[in-house]
């Protein structure tokens, strides 16, 4: 795991990089470069409507950086991985795309419109989700929200925090933008890029892993994993963290009774909670002397304790008093199952499926609708063994598992449209092992 692979100094022997610097003079000349290139033939009002928006987009990040990483820009195991995935699956595309005689300037036009639209899908897709666990953060001061932080919590992408079926739908909608308005074909542009987007989520989920996200529940098999203490300079690991939060360092396994009361429902043998004679079936009623009426209340007790070095006294409803020991804190997290490798196996597998099926497909949109088919299959199984994700919707099941209902009612229904044409009617042909020529104004 390495979340954080170096950091990039904000200045350089007194010599400013980021911010008003070296970095920003780079960027700015080698955008006018472009731009100029491009008016030599799209003429100035042209090359300005195509590369001021990113010329001043880039510029302004550049500049800000040094507010938001005052010490050292990080360069982050995800988005590094993220931005391999995105190279890769773009370089996939634009090798489909010279087959079928496509211009690649439309796959790299594409490219940038999807991942800017997919990043921030992704990303709101999370802070929805867990606005109210990391995202939201309070003001000791006034214990109201903290804008400030919340929003420096909000921007740090790099360091996780992307969820897949945010970055699919935001991607997809810029896709259908992007291809209605140069005219492409649509759902055979779709089956274009479906092995790429397969491609580079393989790639996120290494990121995933670096980073300790998107973890799986505790397991005893051989290849099972454990996280560090800390994924980078002060910041726990998401899977150690909530393991310490839930009060497993102690042995722990808690749940609620019909009446939402605290309850232990197992205790690890040999463990600290062992030891103190804790039992499952018992409520607990007060930690520390102070009346606790929920899980949470336990679980933010515990994990007081846990961080301070405090032993644990508590009581439960049946009036016993159970102290458990303190606990060193261990220099790694329970093992766990590598759900992110799973994912990122699942994805490369999905890619070779739908890499080897484009040549043989019969009708246009073959491929995308195959790719909305497994995908949600396996994401739904992967979510039973993950555990960062709880039920939303009394449904009994994660948001992702209920999305992927809704994308297999959506698969089925383009499946249904898609085979009711006549089948070999191609507005990208490619038979196996023979690149032909599209038709259509869009071919060169």
């Amino acid at each position: 795991m390495c979340s954080e692979f170096f950091r990039i100094p904000i200045s350089a022997g007194g010599v400013p990089i980021f911010g008003f610097g070296v970095l920003l003079a780079i960027w700015l000349a080698v955008t006018a470069w472009a731009a100029w290139g491009a008016a030599r033939e799209f003429g100035v009002s042209g090359s300005l409507r195509a590369h001021l928006p990113t010329m001043l987009l880039g510029a302004a990040v550049i500049a800000f950086l040094p507010r938001l990483f005052p010490d050292g820009v990080p360069v982050r195991g995800y988005g590094v991985m993220v931005v391999a995935g995105s190279a890769a699956g773009i370089a996939l595309a634009v090798r489909r795309a010279v087959q079928n005689r496509i211009d690649p300037e439309e796959i790299f036009g594409l490219a940038i419109a999807m991942f800017i639209v997919g990043v921030a899908g992704a990303r709101l897709f999370y802070l929805i989700e867990y606005w109210d666990d990391g995202i939201r953060q309070t003001s000791p001061a006034t214990g109201g929200i903290d804008w400030s932080a919340t929003l420096r919590a909000a921007l740090r992408f790099t360091e996780g925090g992307l969820v897949v079926y945010g970055a699919l739908i935001g991607a997809l909608l810029a896709f259908a933008w992007y291809v209605r308005r140069r005219g492409l074909p649509m759902l055979a542009m779709a089956d274009l890029i479906a092995p790429s987007m397969a491609i580079g989520l393989a790639f996120g989920r290494i990121g995933c892993l670096l980073n300790g996200c998107c973890y799986g529940g505790e397991t005893d098999v051989p290849w099972a994993v454990t996280f560090p203490r800390e994924n980078a300079p002060g910041r726990t690991s998401p899977p150690y963290g909530v393991q310490a939060h839930h009060g497993r360092m102690y042995g722990l396994r808690l749940s609620s009774d019909e009446n939402g009361r605290p309850l232990v429902a197992a205790v690890d043998a040999d463990s600290p909670a062992a030891a103190a004679g804790l039992a499952p079936g018992q409520v607990i009623s007060t930690i520390r002397g102070k009346t606790v009426d929920s899980l949470q209340d336990v679980y933010d007790s515990l994990l007081t304790s846990f961080v301070q070095g405090h032993r644990v006294v508590l009581e439960t409803a049946d009036g016993q008093r159970h102290v458990i020991a303190t606990v060193d804190p261990p220099p790694r997290s329970l093992p766990v199952h590598p759900t992110q490798i799973y994912s990122s196996v699942n994805a490369a597998l999905l890619f070779w499926v739908l890499w080897s099926y484009y040549p043989l497909r019969r009708h246009d949109g073959a491929v995308i609708a195959l790719t909305l088919t497994l995908y949600p299959v396996a994401r739904f199984l992967l979510e039973i063994i993950r555990v960062d994700e709880s039920a939303v919707f009394g449904t009994g099941l994660s948001i992702s598992q209920n999305i992927s209902i809704g994308m297999l009612v959506v698969a089925a229904g383009l499946w249904t449209w898609i085979l009711r044409q006549p089948p070999g009617q191609l507005a990208l042909p490619l038979p196996p092992g023979e690149p032909h020529r599209a038709a259509g104004s869009h071919a060169k």
